[in-house]
């Protein structure tokens, strides 16, 4: 049996890891309050704000953590008018329309992913990313916490951003009722967009995170949308606060179950929790509240 160390740096590091899997899902989370949408190119959002950290340290010099809101700004920027050409003409033809339309751009941004960077795997080599710090018994990397700082520090912005501006109850509203906000005079649309582009912002900084962590590749969009998925089920479909609490219950969990059943297990634990939770309350356990 694994001694108290082990078992406490285990149990921490799946807590911080999971603020930045909250991080990774909230952009899919709002979106999929708002618009009613299952952005199945997620994951590849992320991967894109992985190789946009890997490749703002290269071509600046300057750390990927300082780069973060340029790389939301850019991640949000490319979203507007990928909503505006592909997403809004199709906004009266049902969800599966745009969902289907989001895969194809899914697969489309995996290849150029492969035409332009290659098949390689890659990751975003900071000092501090394989630097341990510790803590008593307890031993976690580094990069984790700062992530988890990061990522809860967004995430409350967003709450704030949600609960507390003009923007914020267009979009409460909007998610509540789409068509009767719109008789209220609220610009549905603009407000669709605005959502969209923030989610890509937060995919993209939580991309970057990620990639700071771990390794990345072309293909790793998928694992991250299931990831992804797991959280927003968790925490409550649209819920902000919700998001960090799921991710901190999935990567909790993630981490146990690897250390219990093997490294290899640690995804299969999360997918067998997102499996009960959506079978026994797929509303989430924290969907009362959308802020």
């Amino acid at each position: 049996m694994p001694d108290i160390g082990i078992i406490s740096s285990t149990i921490a590091a799946g807590v911080l890891l999971g603020g930045i899997l909250g991080l990774t899902a909230l952009g899919l989370s709002i979106v999929l309050g708002v618009m009613r949408l299952v952005n199945l190119a997620h994951g590849d959002f992320l991967v894109v704000g992985a190789y946009a950290g890997l490749f703002f340290l290269q071509f600046s010099g300057i750390d990927p953590v300082l780069g973060l809101p340029v790389v939301a700004l850019l991640l949000g920027g490319l979203s507007i008018p990928l909503y505006r050409f592909l997403l809004a003409p199709l906004a009266d033809r049902g969800a599966e329309a745009q969902m289907m339309t989001m895969f194809a751009v899914s697969i489309i941004l995996e290849n150029i992913f492969i035409l332009v960077f290659s098949a390689d795997t890659r990751s975003i080599a900071r000092d501090y990313a394989t630097y341990p710090l510790t803590l008593g018994p307890v031993t976690v990397p580094l990069i984790y916490l700062i992530g988890f700082a990061i990522s809860v520090t967004v995430i409350l912005v967003v709450h704030w951003l949600v609960s507390s501006t003009a923007f914020g109850r267009d979009l409460r509203a909007s998610a509540a009722d789409a068509q009767a906000a719109a008789t209220l005079g609220v610009d549905v649309k603009r407000v669709q967009m605005l959502t969209f582009a923030l989610g890509a912002a937060c995919a993209g900084v939580g991309g970057t995170l990620i990639g700071a962590a771990f390794q990345f590749s072309p293909s790793s969009g998928g694992p991250y949308l299931l990831n992804s998925l797991a959280v927003v089920v968790l925490g409550g479909l649209g819920n902000v606060l919700g998001a960090l609490v799921g991710g901190v219950v999935l990567g909790a969990l993630q981490s146990v179950g690897g250390l219990t059943l093997g490294d290899g297990y640690r995804d299969v634990v999360g997918m067998a929790l997102f499996l009960l939770v959506l079978a026994f309350r797929p509303e989430g356990f924290l969907a009362q509240g959308r802020t």
